[in-house]
């Protein structure tokens, strides 16, 4: 699918900039990348955006559902091009981040949900040290 299209399908508008940014993203390979990566990757592709764009056109993606947002503390978020039900390994010597398949880890003795509300997706991150 297109950017153009993959854009029109969730209701964003394909703006230059959308596609720009969604033509360095969305290439056919699951990513997880940060404002930074893509303001730099941008800049190496010749795109001039500010690293606000980024951050703007990034959250407008995942409230469209094209990407997720990994928020690992307060200083490091990231921004998953895999939206399926997933896990991650992340490893912080040195900040990379791998998937996990969503269903190679079970969560049990989750705590009593409140009345009215529903479990909408349990994702696990498993913190490493050491290794690559």
């Amino acid at each position: 699918m297109s950017i153009t299209n993959r854009l029109q399908s969730v209701g964003l508008r394909a703006t230059p900039k959308r596609l720009a940014i969604g033509g360095l993203l969305f290439d056919g390979h699951d990513r997880h990348v940060t404002a930074d990566d893509v303001a730099a990757m941008a800049r190496k592709a010749g795109v001039r955006v500010s690293l606000a764009t980024v951050y703007n056109t990034l959250n407008q993606f995942v409230s469209a559902g094209l990407m997720k947002r990994i928020t690992l503390d307060t200083d490091r978020t990231y921004f998953d091009t895999n939206v399926s039900e997933h896990h991650h390994l992340f490893f912080e010597q040195n900040g990379v981040l791998h998937d996990i398949p969503g269903d190679s880890i079970r969560v049990e003795g989750l705590p009593e949900i409140p009345a009215g509300a529903k479990v909408r997706s349990v994702e696990v991150i498993v913190r490493m040290t050491g290794g690559k």
